[in-house]
Order: structure tokens, then C-alpha cells, then sequence
């Protein structure tokens, strides 16, 4: 499958950025993990009642896992049957493959067939060159061969992701602005603020919830536990984005787990249409067990019947 050969460099890049807000083991019983309580604001993005075909949306952010061979992917499996076999057991992937190299149409052609006829959605991120910036012109052309990209997911082709780097101050918030502007309509957008600037400022933080909401976009809520500022509860659209980190099974991860079960439950009682919640870890063999414990709670407590992977591995 293409890109197979380039999967160890790929997961390589995508765990230095899951390092991203990681705290010592020592210190993780002391962090209050608790979900702050809905803002008021939700109020405005939610109807209040339960959406009719309300979609959970579960999986992780990397299919080429060896450590999962034996666990979750078949003793002796290939690494050209990972993503296979990944579409056989989650419905989604965040896909941070793409932000490191514009995909051509043949590689997102095959992800797709991956997938088959089964209800599997890609998110991928953006590429690292379609940020905000002031060459507007050049950020078009460059959209534009990524729609060509992309048009091959066909209806596997979930939301996507905007993540701009700790160092995208909101200085630059008029090219953000310009940036939402010129994005596709046809397609959903998440975006992922990372400058603690953004959080610490409130009429900063206001203006960007406004800004988002009239662009139709949504905000994307990651869980870590060096950055509890970015587990803000905001929805500007009636779908939510989750990046939850976990801590190699740390206990704390279960009471984590526990409290998003009761959210997302609440969140789809008062009409919230989509969720998309990805688990990232950072020792990625242990994700399975937690992914795992996460979507038994999910669909006791939800009345869901999204497939168990690690019961699909037996």
C-alpha cells in the first residue's frame, strides 16, 4: 500500500507532537483532570433536545502500530494490512499522516478502498504549508490541490483539522480570520489553538469563539495534562472534536474516561449531532486497552453499539 515504507518516520513525527503537553508520571496525581462545566455559551450551538441520528465517531490518530500486532491486528499481520485492518475495528482516524506531505490522489484513493463499504471516516489534518499567512493567493493554489486530494476519500472523508503551531500568537488573528474566510464551505473545518495567549486573554478567547461560529467551524478540545486550559467545553457547532491524551494507563486515565462518558451523553441529550473523540497516547502499544474501556462505558451509558476492537480481535 502506498506510503507503507514511509510509516516508522510518520509515527516518529507524530509522537514528538503528542509530547505536547506530557507532564512527568510523578506529577500526574496531582492535576485536576476534572472537564470544567458547560459555558453558557453552548446554550446558543445546542437546541436542547436530542439530535434524530446523533453519530459517535471513535478511533485513534496512527494505523501503523507493530506493537498492536498479536493485541489488535492479527498475529503476523503485514504492515501493508495495518490500515485494513484498523477500518475493521474503529470507525474513524484522526489522520496526522497528511499534515507532513500533500497526499496525490492515488494514496488517498487507496486509504479509501481501505475502508471498502464500511461507515469509516478520515480527519485528517491540513498539510503544514495551508496555514494562515499573508500570501493569500499562494494559500489558494495550494487549497486547491488539496481539494483534488481529497474529493478521492469520497464519503470517507470526515472533518478536518487546523492545528496551528505554540507559536502562532494572536498577533496574527487577522490571518486567521482571512484564513476561515477562504476555506471551502463544502468541507467542516476544526481548528486547534495552541499559545497559551489565546486561553489567558478573554476577550481574545471570545473573539476567536465568535469568529469560528460565524465560519461554521468547530473547536477542537484536547485533554492533556500540561495544557488543562485547552479542555475548554466551547462547541461553535453542534459537533465536537476530541483529542484526549492518556498516560499509558495511568488510574487517572479511567476517571478520565469516565467523565468524558458523562459530557458526550449530556452533550447528545441536548441535541449535539456528531462527535469525533481520538485517543492519542504516549506509549501508543497501550492505547488499545483504554480506547477499549472508553467505548464499553460510551456505549453502556449512551445506548450505542459501537464495536469493542479489542472483542473484535479475539
Amino acid at each position: 500500500m502506498p506510503w507503507e515504507g514511509n510509516i516508522a518516520g510518520i509515527c516518529k513525527a507524530q509522537h514528538l507532537i503528542m509530547e505536547f503537553g506530557r507532564v512527568k508520571e510523578s506529577e500526574l496525581a496531582g492535576i485536576n483532570f476534572k472537564l470544567p462545566a458547560d459555558p453558557p455559551y453552548n446554550k446558543h450551538t445546542l437546541p436542547g433536545k436530542r439530535a434524530a441520528n446523533p453519530k459517535v465517531y471513535v478511533g485513534c490518530a496512527k494505523w501503523g502500530r507493530k506493537e498492536w500486532v498479536g493485541k489488535l491486528y492479527p498475529t503476523g499481520t503485514p504492515e501493508k494490512e495495518f490500515l485494513p485492518q484498523y477500518t475493521k475495528h474503529f470507525n474513524a482516524i484522526e489522520l496526522n499522516a497528511t499534515s507532513y506531505k500533500m497526499p496525490t490522489p492515488a494514496v488517498v484513493s487507496s486509504w479509501a478502498a481501505a475502508a471498502g463499504d464500511k461507515e469509516f471516516l478520515y480527519c485528517p489534518k491540513l498539510v503544514r504549508y495551508i496555514l494562515p499567512s499573508p500570501d493569500r493567493e499562494r494559500q489558494l493554489l495550494y487549497m486547491s490541490e488539496w481539494k483534488k486530494c481529497m474529493q478521492e476519500f469520497g464519503d470517507h472523508l470526515g472533518p478536518m483539522f487546523l492545528m496551528l503551531a505554540e507559536n502562532f500568537l494572536p498577533t496574527r488573528f487577522n490571518l486567521l480570520k482571512d484564513f476561515l474566510h477562504d476555506f471551502p464551505k463544502e468541507y467542516r473545518l476544526f481548528v486547534e489553538v495552541r499559545h497559551r495567549a489565546w486561553y489567558e486573554d478573554e476577550k481574545i478567547f471570545l473573539e476567536l469563539i465568535k469568529e469560528l461560529s460565524i465560519y461554521n467551524a468547530g473547536f477542537v478540545i484536547t485533554d492533556t495534562a500540561g495544557r488543562r486550559d485547552m479542555s475548554h467545553m466551547y462547541l461553535t457547532v453542534p459537533r465536537a472534536f476530541i483529542r484526549f491524551v492518556g498516560n499509558s494507563l495511568h488510574e487517572t486515565d479511567y476517571a478520565r474516561c469516565d467523565d468524558w462518558v458523562k459530557r458526550i451523553k449530556a452533550w447528545i441529550r441536548k441535541g449535539l449531532e456528531e462527535v469525533y473523540f481520538f485517543m492519542h497516547m504516549h506509549d501508543e502499544a497501550r492505547s488499545p486497552e483504554l480506547i477499549s474501556y472508553f467505548i464499553k462505558k460510551l456505549n453502556k451509558e449512551c445506548k450505542l453499539q459501537i464495536p469493542d476492537p479489542l472483542d473484535m480481535a479475539e
